[in-house]
C-alpha cells in the first residue's frame, strides 16, 4: 500500500509540474482560486461564530 501511495504522489507532483510549466498563467489562477475558497470559507466561519455570539 505504501508503494502505490508513493506512485500516486509522485504522479501528483509530476502533474502540477507540467502543468505548471507549459501551462503558468492557468496554474497562477488556479492557485488563486483555492486561497480564494479557502479566505471565502474562513470569513464564512466567522461571520457564523460572531452572529451566534451577537445572538
Amino acid at each position: 500500500m505504501k508503494l502505490v501511495k508513493r506512485i500516486v504522489i509522485g504522479l501528483v507532483i509530476a502533474f502540477a509540474v507540467f502543468y505548471l510549466v507549459t501551462r503558468p498563467q492557468d496554474a497562477a489562477n488556479a492557485v488563486q482560486g483555492a486561497f480564494g475558497a479557502v479566505w471565502g470559507a474562513g470569513v464564512a466561519v466567522t461571520d457564523f461564530f460572531v452572529a451566534l455570539a451577537n445572538g
